[in-house]
C-alpha cells in the first residue's frame, strides 16, 4: 500500500508541477497549454511513457521497493513569444513549477508540525512533503531541460551566451552525471528542509 501511495504522490507532484507552468503561462498571455488541454489535473493527459511509467517501475524493481521513486511527466507546451512580459515571462513560468511543489511541501509539513496523527498517517503525509521538496529542488538545478536552466538563462547577461550554449549542448549528459553522482547532495538538502518544516 505504501508503494502505491508513493507512486500516486509522485504522479500528483509531477502533474501539479507541469500544470503550474501552464497556468502561469496563461496568465502571461500564452494559451498554448490550455488550447492543447494540458491545464487539467487529470494525470492521463500528462503521462510520459518513459518518465511516468517505465523509470519508476525500473527503480522499484531494482531497489526491491526500498529506494526512492523518481520520474517525470510530459512538459506542458509553452510559447514564450506570446508572453506579455517578454523580459521576465520565461523566468516566471520556470519558477511556477518548483514553487507549486514547495507550497505543497510547506502546507503538509506544517500540518505534521502542529497536529498529531497516528504513525502510519503521519508517515503518508511525510512522503508528500519529501517528494514535493525533492521535485522542487531537483528542478532548480541549472541544467537543461530542468527549470533551473531557464531561470539561469533568464538572469544571465547576454555576454554569457557561451554558458547557455554549453549547457544546452551538453545538458542531458550533465543531467545524467548529476543524477548518478550529485543526487546524494540533493537528498541532504531535501531532508534538511524536511526537518526544518516538521520541527
Amino acid at each position: 500500500m505504501l508503494t502505491i501511495f508513493t507512486l500516486l504522490v509522485l504522479l500528483f507532484s509531477l502533474v501539479l508541477h507541469e500544470v503550474s507552468h501552464g497556468w502561469v503561462a496563461l496568465l502571461l498571455g500564452d494559451s498554448t497549454a490550455k488550447d492543447e488541454g494540458r491545464l487539467s489535473l487529470n494525470p492521463l493527459r500528462h503521462l510520459d511513457p518513459l518518465g511516468s511509467v517505465l523509470v519508476p517501475l525500473i527503480l522499484y524493481i531494482t531497489t526491491l521497493g526500498q529506494g526512492p521513486l523518481f520520474g517525470w511527466a510530459k512538459p506542458v507546451p509553452i510559447n514564450p513569444y506570446n508572453f506579455r512580459d517578454q523580459k521576465w515571462g520565461t523566468l516566471k513560468v520556470a519558477l511556477a513549477g518548483p514553487l507549486s511543489n514547495f507550497l505543497v511541501a510547506i502546507f503538509f509539513g506544517l500540518i505534521i508540525r502542529f497536529f498529531s496523527f497516528p504513525g502510519q498517517f503521519s508517515q503518508l503525509l511525510g512522503i508528500i512533503v519529501i517528494y514535493n521538496l525533492l521535485w522542487g529542488f531537483f528542478n532548480l538545478v541549472p541544467i537543461p531541460p530542468l527549470d533551473g536552466s531557464q531561470i539561469l538563462f533568464s538572469l544571465l547577461p547576454a555576454r554569457f551566451w557561451e554558458v547557455k550554449e554549453f549547457l544546452s549542448r551538453w545538458g542531458m549528459f550533465l543531467l545524467l552525471f548529476f543524477i548518478f553522482f550529485g543526487f546524494r547532495f540533493l537528498n541532504i538538502l531535501v531532508f534538511a528542509a524536511y526537518r526544518l518544516l516538521i520541527g
